[in-house]
């Protein structure tokens, strides 16, 4: 089923696609069909990019409409999925039967094709990103016929973070484990200081941990603990300055955390912890804007202090930062491709032309460190700045030109921060 696409925005509303089709396949056979016959087409998962990347000339395809059936494999500890389904939808159903993903971003309302395709990821020095969790995938071809990849298969490191330029991904085959506890504790006002002379100490904490920043002051607003079942907590009230909240938090200072999820340090399911937001609640309004780095870990305190430096020229348009850990990972595009990581993350207010003028210097105080701007948020590196990240860039590019050899998943979006190089 093909409709005129008509005032369609991204989650944010900062940007509306210019696609003049919208396509809801009802069956694999229909989606083949389409992708044969366009010369252009992409695929819009749940619209949570801040940027064009999932845009296209042609025809945006949902798979909403299409069997959206999760299939546990115990005996084998895998789950496959459709590539449209979202991970709150996902990690409820495998919390019923028991399982457990390794980690999970911060908003569960994501799509896991969408998520996979651009290396998002939640928290954790052990933690690789949610692609690294992939063991196979399956997606529609140039040409319409059907390609399945499994881990160890030739190119697999490069067809899973794709960036949706190989094919339409339909399916994605997910590594599993038994399900597990966490108890988040939120501890408020930390010291700088003490955050950058133990940071490593700070990370390692728990299973998963954010910091919440404005950048400004002398103190770090919220760390945010996520530890499993079984790990030590801290029996201090106070975190390395920081003292625990008697009640629900969320990243935004002033703001209810109500919509957020369970804190206080009590146990429950992974599902209900790993996110930051709980599935039936929107954590905003949309009315923000998002852009994030991945830095080498041993350059971790260095740029925490670079940014520090600039609290004036950043403050002003945030609402709040994030600082998180992720493992490396062999994922060609991913931003923790052969490095362990921290990612720097920026919460800006709804004014793009004030966020998008101060990027070009954020990213030229950020690159002595060899920032890896996050595929699916703001940033402004084009192809040239961004190929000398990544070792295997032209290794893609040359995965690209072979699956889609006329360049019909390829947009103006992809054109400038990968072909164009």
């Amino acid at each position: 089923m093909t409709d005129q696409l008509v005032a369609e925005r991204n989650w944010a509303g900062n940007y509306s696609y210019q696609a003049p089709q919208l396509a809801h396949p009802t069956s694999l056979e229909e989606l083949q069909g389409l992708v044969a016959g366009a010369k252009k087409i992409r695929a819009l998962g749940s619209r949570h990019s801040f940027n064009s990347i999932a845009d296209t000339a042609g025809t945006l395809v949902v798979l909403d409409r299409l069997d959206p059936g999760i299939r546990v494999d115990a005996a084998n500890m895998k789950v496959t999925v459709s590539g449209g389904t979202r991970y709150g939808t996902l990690a409820a159903e495998l919390q019923r039967q028991g399982f457990a993903l390794h980690n999970l971003a911060s908003l569960p309302h994501i799509s896991v094709a969408g998520a996979v395709a651009t290396a998002t990821h939640g928290s954790g020095d052990a933690n690789g990103n949610l692609a690294t969790a992939v063991a196979g995938l399956e997606l529609v071809a140039a040409d319409g016929s059907i390609l399945s990849v499994r881990r160890g298969d030739e190119d697999f490191d490069g067809m899973v973070v794709g960036l949706g330029a190989l094919g339409i991904v339909t399916k994605l085959t997910l590594d599993i484990q038994p399900s597990f506890d966490v108890a988040q504790s939120v501890f408020e006002n930390l010291s700088w200081d003490l955050v950058l002379e133990n940071f490593d100490r700070i990370t390692s904490s728990a299973y998963s941990v954010s910091l919440f920043t404005d950048w400004s002051g002398e103190t770090v607003g919220q760390a945010w603990l996520k530890r499993r079942s079984g790990d030590a907590a801290p029996e201090s009230p106070d975190f390395f300055g920081g003292t625990r909240a008697t009640e629900a938090r969320h990243p935004l200072p002033g703001v209810s955390g109500s919509n957020c999820t369970q804190q206080l340090g009590i146990a429950g399911p992974w599902s209900d912890r790993l996110a930051h937001f709980r599935m039936e609640f929107t954590p905003s309004q949309g009315d923000e804007l998002q852009s994030e780095y991945l830095i080498p870990r041993e350059h971790a305190v260095d740029a925490l202090r670079t940014m520090r430096r600039l609290s004036d020229v950043v403050t002003p348009l945030l609402l709040i930062g994030e600082i998180r850990t992720v493992a490396a990972d062999q994922l060609w595009l991913s931003a923790n491709y052969g490095r362990d990581g921290i990612g720097l993350h920026f919460t800006w207010r709804q004014d793009q032309p004030a966020v998008e003028a101060i990027l070009p210097l954020l990213e030229a105080e950020l690159a002595p460190f060899a920032a890896r701007p996050h595929w699916g948020k703001l940033f402004d590196a084009g192809a040239a700045a961004v190929a000398p990240l990544y070792p295997r860039f032209n290794d893609f590019i040359a995965l690209a030109e072979r699956l889609d050899p006329s360049g019909k998943f390829r947009n103006d979006f992809l054109d400038r921060t990968v072909f164009g190089s």
